[in-house]
């Protein structure tokens, strides 16, 4: 029902910035949440971001991990969302999955609460 296509990633230098960018489409119309995870190899999908649309109070959450480095940001008129990504660590170097939910977030969240996801983009940090 809905898709979700992703941009923005490559390659960065430690301490490098990037920002990613998903697009939704089809039917889009109802109350998304949308977010990110990400995941490396033999590692479970984790969270990064979140943000709520304005009608439930526009909240937005983030793992401990990237609180005051990485913001998540919406468009709505154009149904996308944004992550910037600044002062990146190798550690951070993963597949990054943008994500949608009808469910209201109330801090971190979890993939089982995750209802649509995109193809995921590589980002790479070199040290």
């Amino acid at each position: 029902q809905v898709q979700l296509v992703e941009s923005g990633g490559g390659l960065v230098q430690a301490g490098g910035s990037l920002r990613l960018s998903c697009a939704a489409s089809g039917r889009t119309s109802g109350s998304y949440t949308m977010g990110w995870f990400r995941q490396t190899p033999g590692k479970e999908r984790e969270f990064v971001a979140v943000v709520s649309e304005t009608w439930s109070g526009g909240r937005i959450y983030y793992a401990d991990s990237v609180k005051g480095r990485f913001t998540i940001s919406r468009d709505n008129a154009k149904n996308t969302v944004y992550l910037q990504m600044n002062s990146l660590k190798p550690e951070e170097t993963a597949v990054y999955y943008c994500a949608a939910t009808l469910r209201r977030p109330m801090g971190v969240m979890t993939p089982s609460e995750i209802n649509y996801w995109g193809q995921g983009t590589q980002v790479t940090v070199s040290s």
